[in-house]
């Protein structure tokens, strides 16, 4: 299987974008967005990872030029402005540090880990991955592990849903107050116990559109709480301090008129895309917070991570260093692999017709072969030496240099059987030397 490819990506992320704009740059799921990609003539593989503030997208194409269309293609809706653009060794480079928690809201968080792997998965069931980034994404899973189980970067606030409680707490006294997580997912289900750990809320409701999932959070809480439908939401909305919603419906689910007749409320929406409508901000009694909100209470939890950040650093250096080393070796070795495949056919072209123009015993055919054998070597010493210097060498330019100094598929075109047969002359040389074909 050929291995060599670019990795072209773009992110659309919490530290450039908005919510919206993050919302525009998402696919309806990561594997329709993969499917979308896999339409591109030019990608071979492909890989989409959306979170709760991050939307992101790789290909691997053999130009690098068709990658940067195939994406280009897939955000027109999103601003540049809010577009991260990169090559192979950014992309790398940024899927081991978003495994790893570095590039999370709250760093070292340890959900965008599991995200990391449904984003394989979601890719391998679309046929997105072959072994560029297999290997690639495998790495970044591997890293996010080391990560979390030799540092410290995932010790304190390390989730949106504890983030959310840890905001919630800052805006209002939840002691005996009444709770309501909207969502079932991962987010709501850790904003649940976070909840149930760091208040002693007197009442905690979950409401889901699958009632059933709802009943899997309440009974995963350290606390009493209820399961509810979304038909019967608005009930519980009027008599709650405190809303937490966390789900992936593409529209709003929490409008004005379910909070008009509630008291003083405190809403964190870290839906995405918001499950909290606009106008809810704009009544007296609601107090909104989002996702950006969140910004102002991680920047601790940041501060206090530096000193682990800093050892996660050094264990993303080190792992991307072993996988560029095993890149650049994949793809020497597939180009010269090439060349000495092209070239053996044209050897055994060439000595299968000179043999047949000769009367040579066994021992003179060995010789004339070991001669071609020997000259075939010989003219890819030098090249083959070129691709794996290249290999070596920090610019992944530098093995497109050397093939285009030596072109590894000489061996396809047809060749003229003999020299004397070529159109014109050798330059250097006189047309007089070869008398016989090849």
């Amino acid at each position: 299987m050929r291995e060599s490819g670019y990795i072209t990506g773009v992110s659309v992320d919490h530290q450039r974008a908005s919510v919206e704009e993050i919302d525009a740059a998402a696919a309806d799921s990561q594997r329709a967005g993969v499917e979308a990609l896999l339409e591109a003539p030019a990608v071979t593989e492909a890989v989409v990872l959306q979170t709760c503030n991050r939307a992101e997208r790789f290909v691997v194409t053999d130009d690098p030029e068709a990658g940067r269309a195939a994406l280009t293609a897939a955000t027109p809706a999103v601003p540049e402005s809010a577009i991260v653009e990169m090559g192979h060794e950014e992309s790398l480079r940024h899927l081991l540090r978003v495994a790893a928690g570095l590039e999370s809201l709250v760093p070292g968080e340890d959900q965008i880990l599991g995200q990391v792997r449904d984003a394989y998965e979601d890719a391998r069931h679309a046929d997105g991955l072959g072994p560029v980034l297999e290997e690639a994404l495998t790495k970044a899973i591997h890293v996010g592990e080391r990560a979390r189980t030799e540092t410290a970067i995932n010790e304190g606030v390390v989730s949106l849903g504890s983030a959310a409680v840890e905001l919630a707490q800052r805006e209002c006294d939840l002691d005996e107050a009444a709770a309501l997580i909207v969502g079932a997912g991962e987010i709501a289900t850790l904003a649940a116990k976070a909840l149930a750990d760091r208040s002693d809320v007197e009442h905690l409701s979950v409401a889901n559109r699958t009632v059933p999932h709802a009943e899997h959070v309440a009974s995963v809480v350290d606390v009493e709480a209820e399961a509810l439908g979304l038909e019967t939401v608005s009930a519980a909305v009027k008599r709650a301090d405190l809303v937490v919603s966390a789900t992936g419906s593409p529209d709003p689910l929490l409008d004005s008129p379910l909070f008009e007749a509630a008291g003083e409320t405190v809403v964190v929406d870290i839906g995405q895309p918001r499950d909290v409508s606009p106008a809810v901000d704009e009544l007296p009694n609601a107090d909104v917070f989002d996702l950006d909100d969140l910004e102002a209470v991680t920047a601790e939890t940041r501060a206090n991570r530096e000193a682990a950040a800093a050892a996660v650093e050094d264990i993303v250096e080190d792992e991307l260093s072993h996988l560029l080393t095993r890149y650049k070796r994949s793809r020497a070795d597939d180009v010269i692999s090439t060349m000495y495949e092209s070239a053996e056919r044209v050897k055994a072209r060439e000595v299968e017709q000179a043999l047949s123009t000769l009367d040579l015993d066994d021992e003179e055919r060995e010789v004339v072969e070991a001669m071609a054998d020997s000259l075939v070597n010989q003219l890819l010493a030098a090249p083959t030496k070129s691709l794996r210097d290249a290999a070596e060498a920090d610019d992944w330019a530098t093995i497109d240099t050397a093939l285009g100094l030596f072109d590894p598929d000489f061996g396809e075109e047809e060749f003229p059987s003999s020299v004397a047969d070529a159109e014109g002359d050798v330059p250097g040389h006189s047309s007089t030397v070869v008398d016989a074909d090849d």
